[in-house]
């Protein structure tokens, strides 16, 4: 059973139980924390929404189904995971490499990138500059990955998050072209809130009345550019380009799905994201 509804109220669950079952659809109802969860089989989700949001449109004071719907593949502590993963890559690299040398070897050149060297674009999101640059990075990854997983579930989530990090760090080289290095999880984390804010701005705009909030969650993440994006050893350009992948993902992730794949889907895009990091790392070595 997938959770479509959530923190409904007792007229809320009363009325989309009726819409429900009018469209022979079968539904449960269990308490929650907020309120009333709803569930409905993986095969009937779609069939599901639409009716319940063909029942909100027809009528207009209804609360917006934005409000009330979950979008989400359920809670995760991913981000957690991974940033600790980054932890001990780091501390790796101090203890067996010199820093320097390993950071020009596979950080994101510009020069070595247009000359093919691409695994660059993935590795470089795994290194970081010292310690503060880490945790920094570590919490962000924490935040801001966790919170696309939610949503996305962790195998699609992850593999949006490092298509924007390689997209960002990319589009970076392109504009620089040479004398340009540098490192950090930092593009792949403004990727993710570019995604989040995309997303948002779909979901949002997509129901009558809402245009003008559907511009907030861009203006939100904008803001968080030009507070975090400009920090010690920031590349604001990267940041700025995994921003702009991110939203692109995430208003075609909103627009295009409407319930989180599988478990089973979510397994094989999690190998395909490992895949692609152990394959540049090979292509570097």
């Amino acid at each position: 059973m997938y959770n479509i509804f959530k923190n409904l109220t007792t007229d809320e669950a009363d009325a989309y139980g009726l819409v429900l079952s009018s469209s022979g659809i079968q539904y449960n109802v269990r308490k929650g924390k907020h309120g009333w969860d709803m569930y409905v089989r993986g095969a009937a989700y779609e069939k599901a929404l639409d009716a319940v949001e063909e029942y909100l449109k027809e009528n207009q004071g209804a609360r917006p189904i934005q409000e009330v719907h979950s979008f989400e593949y359920g809670k995760t502590l991913t981000g957690v995971w991974v940033s600790l993963a980054l932890a001990a890559l780091h501390a790796a690299i101090a203890i067996g490499h010199d820093s320097q040398a390993f950071i020009k070897t596979y950080g994101s050149a510009a020069q070595q990138i247009l000359h093919g060297e691409f695994y660059r674009t993935v590795t470089s999101l795994m290194i970081h500059s010292n310690g503060l640059h880490l945790v920094g990075n570590m919490l962000g990854i924490a935040l801001f990955g966790t919170a696309v997983c939610r949503i996305m579930g962790s195998g699609v989530g992850w593999l949006t998050i490092l298509v924007t990090g390689i997209g960002g760090n990319l589009m970076n080289a392109f504009l620089y072209r040479s004398d340009h290095l540098s490192v950090g999880s930092s593009t792949a984390i403004f990727g993710a809130i570019g995604i989040l804010a995309g997303y948002q701005f779909v979901k949002k705009f997509r129901l009558r009345g809402s245009l003008t909030r559907a511009w907030l969650p861009l203006g939100g993440g904008l803001a968080l550019l030009a507070f975090l994006g400009s920090a010690k050893y920031s590349d604001v350009t990267a940041h700025l380009f995994g921003f702009l992948v991110g939203i692109m993902v995430g208003a075609l992730y909103g627009f295009f799905v409407k319930r989180p794949a599988a478990r089973p889907y979510q397994a094989f895009f999690l190998v395909v994201t490992l895949s692609l990091i152990v394959t540049s790392w090979i292509s570097a070595f």
